[in-house]
Formats: C-alpha cells, structure tokens, sequence
C-alpha cells in the first residue's frame, strides 16, 4: 500500500466520524489516530451534545489515544482530521508529539495548519510535525456544506403548526 493509499483509507475512517456526528446534529469533524498502521482512537465533534466550547473531534481523540498508550507523547503516530485544525487543537497536536496530521478540507476561518497560520510547522515551539492538507478534500468539504445547508434551510422553513393545529 502506497502512502497515498494509506492517507485515502484512514481518512474514510475520519468521514465514518465525521457521520456520526452529522447523524447527532453536530458540526460533521471527524478524526482517527493510527500507530503502526492501526486506527488506535477515533473521534468526532460534540460541541452542541455537551455544550462545552472543547468537544472538538482532535481533543477526544488525543485523549483516548494518550489512555490507549499510557503516554500522552503520541510520537509515531498520525491524526486524520476531515477539516483544518483550529487553533486549539493545533497546539494540542503539538503538544501530544504526532509525527503527522493529515487533513481533508481547509477551513478559511479557523485554519491553523497552513491556512490563517501554520502552528503545527513554524518552527517556534519545542515540537514540529508534517501537516498534509487536501487528503480527500472533496468529501469532506461536501459533508460540511451539507450540514450547513440543512442548517440554513431548517432556519428558513417557518414552523408549520398553527396554535389550532396541536
């Protein structure tokens, strides 16, 4: 399997999350960590469930691999993301020691692996890693544009139920 093949198939495991957390009404971010070629954690967003401003998909699923391993240097390891890091999870990246991050669709307002700012290759903290964007880029932009249409269009639907009605 090339590393390209490799990239594909975690990434299909990152969208599979990224599902899960379209079908909970969640902002569709999916994410595995994979060591020696296995998926050791996985994970995906949980923000609205657990209205807490942390319950990104990379957060979990560091914590888990981190639980997995007993360590939370995850060196060796990859993160499969389907959106562009953000800020906070940029630094948790770094500071969890992943050897890679790979991601699918950039995110132009929140980007923080190449896009607004390149945290993750800059050079400036104790800890570098390769940031690969644009690994099934497609996909996972489309589940997103999805959500956000279902999102605007249940907006714009006024409610149909008269005060008669119930």
């Amino acid at each position: 399997m090339t590393a390209m093949d490799a990239d594909v198939k975690f990434m299909k495991e990152a969208l599979k999350e990224a599902q899960k957390a379209f079908l909970k009404d969640e902002v569709p971010v999916g994410c595995v960590i994979v060591k020696d070629g296995k998926v050791i954690a996985r994970a995906h967003n949980g923000r609205e469930g657990r209205q807490d401003a942390t319950a990104h998909a990379e957060l979990f699923c560091i914590k888990k691999a981190c639980r997995k391993l007993g360590s939370f240097r995850l060196t060796g390891c990859e993160l499969y993301v389907t959106l562009e890091p953000c800020p906070m999870c940029a630094g948790a990246i770094i500071n969890a020691r992943l050897e890679r991050l790979v991601f699918g669709a950039f995110d132009p307002k929140a980007g923080c692996c190449g896009t607004l700012f390149d945290l993750t290759g800059c050079g400036k903290f104790n800890h570098t890693l390769r940031a690969q964007g644009s690994v099934m880029e497609r996909e996972c932009s489309e589940i997103l544009r999805n959500f956000f249409a279902a999102k605007r269009k249940a907006q714009r639907e006024p409610n149909c139920l008269t005060k008669d009605d119930g």
